[in-house]
């Protein structure tokens, strides 16, 4: 039973930084915070906006976000300590290791694995929504059958499918090269983001927001959990602490920045969406542009559609690369294949694993619905939110002399609102997701009995001291 809860040491972590084979550090706070950026403003605000406004909130749908976001806020603190004290790849994974122990740890691996990949997923499915869309302008109908999943009447999500692959295999070209693109595609999102509250605004009718909360305070709670989904993506910052440049300084700006103007750029969204038609008229994937055609501006929704489709490829690009980042952690820990951590010397980035995530998530993106996605998604990242709170109580205790370049106010009663917040949004999701990650779980805990606990490099240390104690 001990052996469920090995740990690893904080000195075993931030030794691994310095393994030959390590990633290069090419990254800064300002990176940190656009790839955040381009992560979290995604398929939240251009997608689930409308449809959350239209199903389950209304007009209150700010106040959703505005819920969503100080969980994820609270989170945050946690995820911005760690980060700074340990900057070592593998988020929640590296952090429950080193104060759980390895069997929590390979389960909060294999739940980010999940959470990166479905929300790949998801999103790769809101960029076909709009590439649709935008090409219909133009006259061109994709058709049908290569546009929806089979349960929608389809064959496959192709566009989704095509778009995942690409961003692929332009991370299997290593990071140096790829931020600089990802840079660019964050840099288009906030343009159009922008040109749509400028031009919008002025189409705002305040009785648009009457009734505020036509679903009462249930809706705001059920929109605040579906909307969690668009926070996702600061803490797949953490994932990239062994490329940052000066972790302890550069992380805690990142994640904290990035979630800060992704608030306020959500909430204003937001506002001028519901002002400029009901609420009602908002169940379409592609809300920006709707409303934008609405009032008769068709030139700036075709715009909005091709910057919403330039910029939602970033959010692909940041899950797919923390998905691999995780891979290649649990590898190197030995609770994965070994080939997982391989690292392209050309490329100095892990290519196999790139690889891996990219077709596992142009799969999924191919055949499964993006709302069964999204709440897959959304359950997974709670849960790894929640241990991530229980992790800094933890090493506090553990660990209270440990340099940390940040450090999270008020612990331990912050990180406990975190946990209750995280586990009170957990319980508003549908059964039926509870039921599929569950079996995730099940899935997991096979694969580390069946593998990981007898393949760990943590295996011979404990031998050792066994023989030592013998």
């Amino acid at each position: 039973m001990s052996q469920l809860f090995r740990r690893k040491s904080v000195e075993g972590l931030l030794q691994n930084n310095g393994e030959k084979k390590k990633i290069t550090k090419t990254l800064g706070a300002m990176d940190l915070t656009l790839m955040g950026i381009g992560a979290v403003i995604g398929t939240g605000v251009l997608v689930l906006t409308g449809l959350v406004a239209a199903r389950d909130a209304g007009p209150a749908v700010i106040l959703s976000f505005i819920l969503a976001a100080i969980v994820c806020g609270f989170a945050a603190l946690c995820y911005a300590e760690f980060a700074s004290t340990i900057p070592v790849s593998g988020s929640a994974y590296a952090y429950t290791y080193i104060t759980i122990g390895e069997f929590v740890a390979h389960l909060m691996g294999w739940t980010l694995l999940s959470v990166y990949v479905l929300t790949t997923s998801a999103v790769a499915g809101g960029w076909s929504a709009y590439l649709g869309g935008f090409l219909e302008g133009f006259g061109i109908y994709l058709p049908d059958k290569l546009m929806n999943i089979p349960s929608n009447g389809g064959l496959i999500n192709l566009p989704a499918v095509v778009i995942i692959l690409f961003i692929t295999w332009l991370l299997s070209k290593g990071t140096k090269e790829s931020k600089r693109v990802n840079n660019m595609m964050v840099a288009v999102k906030i343009g159009v983001i922008l040109l749509f509250l400028v031009v919008g605004v002025f189409y705002v009718k305040p009785e648009n927001w009457t009734p505020f909360m036509p679903f009462g305070v249930e809706g705001v709670l059920a929109g605040a959990s579906a909307v969690f989904f668009a926070f996702l993506g600061f803490d797949a910052l953490s994932t990239s602490a062994e490329e940052v440049k000066n972790p302890q300084r550069d992380l805690p700006i990142g994640i904290i920045t990035s979630l800060a103007v992704c608030t306020v750029i959500y909430v204003a969204v937001c506002l001028v969406m519901t002002g400029m038609v009901s609420y009602t008229e908002l169940n379409v994937p592609e809300a920006m542009a709707y409303v934008l055609h609405a009032v008769g501006h068709d030139a700036i929704a075709g715009i909005v559609a091709a910057g919403a489709i330039i910029g939602i490829m970033a959010v692909i690009f940041a899950y797919i690369y923390a998905t691999t980042r995780v891979f290649y952690s649990m590898a190197r820990d030995g609770l994965l294949p070994k080939a997982f951590a391989s690292i392209n010397p050309k490329t100095e980035a892990p290519t196999m694993t790139t690889w891996l995530s990219g077709v596992i998530a142009a799969f999924v993106a191919g055949f499964i619905d993006l709302k069964d996605l999204a709440n897959l998604a959304n359950i997974g990242a709670l849960l790894t939110f929640a241990m991530v709170g229980l992790s800094v109580i933890i090493l506090r205790k553990s660990h209270p002399s440990l340099k940390r370049g940040f450090r999270v106010p008020l612990v331990p009663f912050l990180p406990i609102v975190s946990i209750g917040t995280c586990v009170f949004l957990m319980i508003n999701l549908p059964s039926s997701t509870w039921l599929y990650f569950s079996i995730w779980i099940l899935l997991g805990v096979v694969v580390y009995f069946g593998y990981s606990k007898k393949h760990s490099v943590l295996v011979p240390k404990v031998q050792e001291e066994e023989r030592k104690r013998a």
